[in-house]
């Protein structure tokens, strides 16, 4: 009954809303047309922001933290990064050339460009409109709580809760606990075809070290600082060093890429929709643009100015994606198609590994993938932290049931088939995004005057 109800409600923000005819029809979901259409809208009114100012996305990563309390620049940059860097960079990527070819690479390339200005006004938003963290310590935020912002504007009366807020946090926590089966399922996944050991035995032993690690009433991302950029730049040197091994073949790769990009060589049933609809939700999965997870770490930091805080998320989509998102694909279709054929999920990149490293390959992205995975269930459990309380107060039994509840979803998508695994994410990042554009785009206009007063001030200088 219950995967009935996420299946539906899958296929009404995933399916065709409706189909272009031609080349046999392509078919356009509702997601993409909002994700696209914000895009475009907010790359436009930003004026190409990620083009114009990337020196200043570099600038604000490397700011000081301006108080005690709360987090600095890069840690917010971290967390974020370990959510999207994680599961995105490399069970994002792999499920998209499974389910949409090579081409699906592309749009997720577009997805990102497109969202960088996206998630600039999602973050400097959330900075904004932070509030004091008494469970915790330091700031909390996120979309929640710009929608309540907006609801007591519309009504004209401070509100307890507003609805529309309310079901921003639930759809997050749904999200964040189909991210949880996600993990599992990739884990157990790899490690059974490096180590042959039973899916069962990963995925208790993998929940067995993540209650220690969560549990507590404060647990620290601090780990994360090291472990994050050592995972993340272990793992691209590898990456860039097959590419640059593999150089001759790159020219046919970003061939096949644009070719199948626009449905001009099939890679699977369902021609240029397919393609278009992988590459663009699990673009989104991610870089996270739009969705509303990554504001939420964007309010906890210390920074003299949100925009500054809107240029640092903004340039962890474009790292996310255009970069990391970039070095996976590469690993799989540097490969020889014939021997990839048929294969979907961690038994495509490990098998893309095997024939780059040999042995070495499978049990590098093995291991690669459970510190990943550590890191990225740490960070959604940080994103959760302030939609708890927004829908439950601030209480410790509210938090410990949600680690309870991840832990559990741990265990489920560890004994799940690959595809099942993510209907459940792919419905709560889609209901987070509708609920969070209900406020981007009537706020959207506080944020570009802030970066027009910061462009102005820059001037000064």
């Amino acid at each position: 009954m219950l995967v009935n109800l996420i299946e539906s409600v899958y296929r009404l923000l995933w399916g065709d809303l409706f189909t272009i005819p031609l080349g046999g029809g392509i078919g356009i979901s509702f997601m993409v047309v909002l994700l696209f259409t914000a895009g475009i809208w907010f790359t436009c009114r930003t004026r190409l922001l990620p083009v114009r100012l990337f020196r200043d996305m570099i600038a604000a990563v490397c700011e000081k933290k301006q108080g005690r309390d709360g987090l600095s620049s890069f840690q917010t940059l971290v967390i974020s990064t370990a959510t999207r860097v994680g599961m995105g960079n490399l069970v994002g990527v792999v499920a998209a050339v499974s389910a949409g070819g090579a081409g699906a690479v592309f749009w997720m390339w577009v997805t990102a460009i497109l969202g960088a200005s996206t998630s600039f006004i999602e973050s400097t938003l959330a900075q904004k409109y932070r509030q004091p963290d008494p469970l915790y310590g330091g700031w909390r935020g996120g979309p929640a709580y710009y929608l309540h912002v907006l609801a007591e504007r519309r009504r004209g009366k401070k509100l307890k809760r507003s609805v529309v807020a309310a079901l921003f946090a639930v759809s997050g926590l749904i999200c964040w606990c189909g991210i949880s089966q996600v993990i599992s399922n990739s884990v157990s996944s790899a490690f059974e075809n490096a180590f042959h050991i039973p899916p069962l035995t990963t995925t208790l032993v993998l929940t067995a070290i993540a209650a220690v690690i969560v549990l507590r009433k404060n647990a620290t991302v601090k780990s994360l600082d090291v472990m994050v950029p050592i995972m993340a730049v272990c793992y691209f040197v590898i990456t860039v060093g097959i590419v640059l091994f593999n150089l001759p073949k790159l020219p046919a790769v970003f061939g096949r890429i644009f070719a199948e990009a626009f449905g001009l060589r099939q890679a699977v049933a369902g021609g240029f929709g397919a393609v278009l609809m992988n590459g663009v939700k699990r673009g989104l999965f991610s870089n996270e643009a739009g969705s509303g997870s990554a504001p939420c770490a964007a309010a906890a930091a210390e920074c003299d100015d949100p925009v500054k805080m809107g240029f640092v998320q903004a340039l962890g989509v474009l790292i996310d994606t255009v970069v990391i998102c970039s070095c996976t694909a590469f690993l799989m279709l540097l490969v020889p198609q014939e021997i990839t054929e048929g294969l979907a999920g961690m038994d495509l990149l490990q098998t893309a590994l095997q024939y780059h490293l040999g042995g070495f390959g499978v049990v590098f992205i093995a291991a690669t993938l459970a510190l990943f995975s550590f890191s990225t269930f740490l960070g959604v459990l940080y994103y959760a932290r302030g939609n708890v309380a927004y829908l439950c107060g601030d209480n410790w039994w509210s938090q410990t049931v949600y680690k309870l509840i991840a832990l559990v979803m741990l265990v489920i998508g560890g004994m799940q088939a690959y595809t099942v695994v993510w209907d459940l994410g792919d419905v709560g990042i889609g209901l987070m995004t509708i609920f969070n554009m209900i406020a981007l785009v009537p706020m959207a206009k506080e944020a570009l005057a802030a970066l027009n007063d910061y462009e102005k001030r820059k001037k000064l200088q």
